[in-house]
């Protein structure tokens, strides 16, 4: 079964009726700018092939219900009391249900309206984006979440709102201290195209990839290896750029460019030093990508892929054996890029690949991961999709 029927098989047997509607919306694989959202910098993702699925329609007793395939337990409370629930009292509600709940709750916030003014709906999720990859499968029941509320609502949101509230459910209701980067390119995919972001003022620009026409396919390799953004390790990363602007003396790392770095270096600590290196280069890393793709096209933008992976590795510190295993193995069999994607710690590395070569790679990958001893990665081809919509 697709996402698409398995939401409205679980919707159907959940409450005994059809849904008013079947919504969507997609995971994201970031093409580069990782950590960079956060900072108000730049950020090049794309909406993915693979979707979440919500099946939804209203119902009238003011409860907000929510089932996914993922979880045999339904979530209901009562719309007026998502305003006590979140963020306070969040900790009452099973994690995965924070993701819609807190998207209706930072919905009805950002159209102005209060509870008493929507009434109750049933939302059945069920989602082939694969979790725990760094692919944003939270952003994609995020963005489903949203564009079925907002149309059952009558809320009236653009895409970049409905963005916002994503963030808003992610940091507030689930307690994720994550940018808006995902939440953007699940809203705003177009296919063939990556989102060229700027995370400070929003404004979005849609960059023609041109992957196909020169016969390069993106390889997503998945380690296997879980990562929770609500950990630690994220956060110590969030607070070590902030610090680092703070000592600059300016509002984000946005803020300091690759010129700035010899003065920062005398100013900060070693640790502190190294992760904004990573942020002020991997801004730039982003802008020449885009640069190079305008000029030379995909083919071109290799080394600016492998510089990311080994900034993330040695300056940010967010990289892990299998992953560089990956980067490195790919490179090896003749990927033209590869690096780390997603927040780090775990999850999936990617490698720009000739369409012919992809099976070659794959298995130089996977030959790699059995060397280590490490378990098989989970490999799959990636192609940029279009964003949050009803089906």
């Amino acid at each position: 079964m697709t996402g698409h029927a398995d939401a409205r098989s679980l919707f159907e047997g959940l409450t005994g009726a059809q849904p008013a509607g079947t919504w969507s919306a997609p995971g994201r694989v970031n093409l580069i700018g990782e950590h960079t959202d956060y900072n108000d910098g730049f950020v090049l993702p794309f909406a993915i092939q693979h979707r979440t699925h919500v099946a939804a329609a209203l119902r009238e007793d003011g409860i907000i219900r929510v089932a996914s395939t993922f979880d045999a337990a339904a979530v209901e409370v009562a719309v007026a009391d998502l305003d006590t629930i979140f963020p306070e009292r969040r900790d009452e509600i099973v994690e995965w249900a924070r993701y819609p709940l807190g998207v209706a709750w930072a919905a009805l916030a950002a159209a102005g309206r209060d509870a008493a003014s929507v009434p109750g709906a049933d939302l059945a999720f069920a989602s082939d984006v694969p979790v725990g990859a760094g692919l944003s499968s939270s952003a994609a029941i995020e963005g489903a979440a949203a564009a079925a509320l907002d149309e059952l609502w009558d809320l009236d949101l653009d895409a970049v709102t409905r963005a916002r509230v994503g963030r808003t459910a992610e940091n507030e209701a689930v307690g994720a201290p994550t940018g808006i980067m995902d939440q953007m390119a699940s809203n705003l995919g177009r296919a063939d195209a990556a989102i060229f972001l700027d995370c400070r003022s929003l404004e979005a620009q849609v960059v023609d990839l041109g992957f196909a026409a020169a016969g390069l396919e993106l390889l997503v390799m998945d380690t296997g290896v879980k990562h929770s953004h609500s950990t630690g390790g994220y956060r110590e990363r969030r607070e070590a750029c902030e610090r680092g602007a703070a000592i600059m003396g300016v509002p984000a790392l946005r803020d300091v460019t690759v010129a700035d770095l010899p003065r920062a270096q005398e100013l900060m600590d070693d640790v502190t030093f190294r992760r904004v290196r990573h942020i002020v280069t991997e801004n730039q890393r982003v802008l020449d990508t885009i640069a190079v793709l305008h000029d030379q096209g995909p083919g071109a933008i290799g080394g600016l892929l492998v510089a990311s992976h080994v900034s993330m590795r040695d300056d940010f510190e967010i990289s892990v054996p299998e992953l560089d295993t990956a980067v490195e193995a790919a490179l090896a069999a003749g990927a033209v890029g590869a690096r780390m994607t997603g927040g780090g710690f775990g999850g999936a590395a990617i490698a720009l690949v000739a369409h012919d070569r992809v099976d070659h790679v794959a298995d130089a990958v996977a030959a790699a991961f059995a060397a280590a001893g490490f378990a098989p990665p989970t490999q799959f081809t990636v192609h940029p999709s279009d964003g949050a919509r009803r089906d």
